[in-house]
């Protein structure tokens, strides 16, 4: 019997990434994501909330898995690469509909479903399974899964390997090959070579950079750009705020080894910040709060705030959320003077962020950014490296693995393209050996 894909979610946008894999009578599914856009037009908020799937399905915020009814009773485990909203975030809402489906992730995902889980007293069916990066998973007497460690900006994010009768599987949705991580190991260059020499049937590859002719330079440059800034510009008796993506731990570790070179009490605000953190020094990953203040609630944030006017905003570095400028994040409440905390001029507020690409991003930034700059503040934006692959890495992974088939991902038709063009530089051929996939649709690889 061949293997069967039903393209769920992340093909025809970026975003609530979600593939189901059916070989023989078996189905695995592979990340279970929210898209991120619509679900903060929804909810105005970036971090999870107790809701109702069919709530969330109706605003398009979660994969429809109505376009698999006919194999639910066949899904035998549900398995996300890594901790990141857009791979995990439906979660919570959709596991349940699997409830025999064991959720099988490294230990940092885990500990981040765990998170949200106990913040959102949300309860699942699903058993939850931490399988550590590099070993392989048994699911039944056909399939095994591997996490086979990858690079990314997040820790423990994951290559998946589905091991089957009919070839490997190789599910590529999000890396980049980073030699130099400022946390965790480098990528197994290793073992996915050998995964190539075993036999890959199929590469399932994010194709959001696709587009961009070079490879991906290192997080070690983006802590460079940071120390660049934080140390390089004039910030004597100035307030000096950061904000980053909550979940890019290396990003966070490199911002508080700067702000103690500057002599700096660290203050992190914000709810997901608290998640992401916390999630890992439970598992021994990081031990940030020997060096910071974590403010877990709402409460405790207006106090330390007044503590900071109080004693002088230069004493600090504050850390929080609102990168992208979501109206509930600590940022904009800070620029609304919703909280006790004034911006003064030549203050000093560091975007480690790019803008995602999407209008309500877009608006939600260019009018945080408007408010900052009015109260005299200065403003140093994209100071950052991105955590996803670009064409080059691509052209190294399709080498290493050397797949019969290939399915771009998490994009649109148009990004979809220029995955499809390097892979036709390479001797794969639109129709025969690349498949351009879209929401719900099936194929069959014999």
């Amino acid at each position: 019997m061949p293997i069967e894909i039903c393209t769920i979610g992340g093909y025809s946008e970026t975003g609530q990434n979600s593939t189901a894999i059916k070989v023989d009578d078996e189905v695995v599914i592979l990340d279970m994501g929210l898209h991120m856009e619509n679900y903060i037009r929804h909810t105005e908020d970036e971090d999870i909330s107790a809701m109702h799937y069919e709530e969330l399905l109706e605003v398009n915020a979660v994969p429809d898995y109505g376009l698999i009814k006919d194999w639910k009773d066949k899904v035998i485990a549900i398995v996300p690469s890594h901790g990141h909203l857009d791979h995990i975030g439906a979660i919570p809402f959709s596991a349940g509909i699997f409830p025999t489906a064991p959720i099988i992730c490294t230990p940092y995902t885990a500990e981040v479903l765990k998170s949200i889980f106990r913040d959102e007293r949300i309860k699942i069916p699903n058993e939850l399974i931490a399988s550590n990066l590099n070993s392989v998973y048994k699911l039944s007497e056909k399939l095994s899964v591997e996490l086979v460690n990858i690079t990314h900006s997040i820790p423990q994010a994951s290559m998946i390997v589905l091991h089957t009768p009919y070839g490997k599987v190789v599910y590529a949705n999000d890396y980049k090959f980073d030699r130099q991580p400022t946390l965790g190991k480098k990528p197994n260059f290793e073992r996915l070579k050998q995964i190539g020499e075993e036999g890959v049937t199929l590469l399932i590859v994010e194709s959001l950079y696709a587009h961009e002719h070079r490879k991906m330079p290192s997080e070690s440059v983006a802590k460079q750009m940071l120390k660049d800034v934080m140390l390089g510009v004039y910030t004597d008796g100035k307030g000096m705020v950061v904000t980053t993506f909550s979940s890019h731990l290396a990003r966070l570790k490199s911002i508080i080894e700067l702000g103690r070179r500057l002599n700096r009490k660290i203050v992190f605000l914000g709810r997901s910040l608290s998640k992401y953190v916390s999630a890992g020094e439970r598992i021994n990953l990081i031990d940030f709060q020997k060096d910071i203040t974590l403010v877990k609630h709402n409460d405790r944030r207006e106090k330390i705030l007044k503590k900071i006017m109080k004693e002088g905003k230069e004493k600090y570095l504050i850390v929080c959320t609102g990168h992208q400028g979501e109206p509930k994040a600590v940022l904009s409440r800070l620029a609304r003077n919703e909280l006790p905390f004034k911006f003064d001029n030549g203050d000093v507020v560091i975007f480690s962020c790019s803008v995602i690409p999407v209008e309500l991003n877009k608006d939600n930034r260019d009018k945080l950014e408007r408010s900052i700059r009015a109260k005299g503040a200065r403003i140093f934006r994209d100071i950052h490296m991105s955590g996803h692959a670009a064409r080059e890495d691509h052209r190294d992974l399709i080498e290493l693995v050397k797949p019969k088939h290939i399915i771009p991902s998490h994009a649109g038709h148009e990004k979809a393209l220029n995955l499809a063009s390097l892979a036709e530089e390479m001797g794969y051929s639109q129709g025969k050996s690349i498949h351009m996939m879209e929401n719900g649709k099936r194929i069959v690889l014999k």
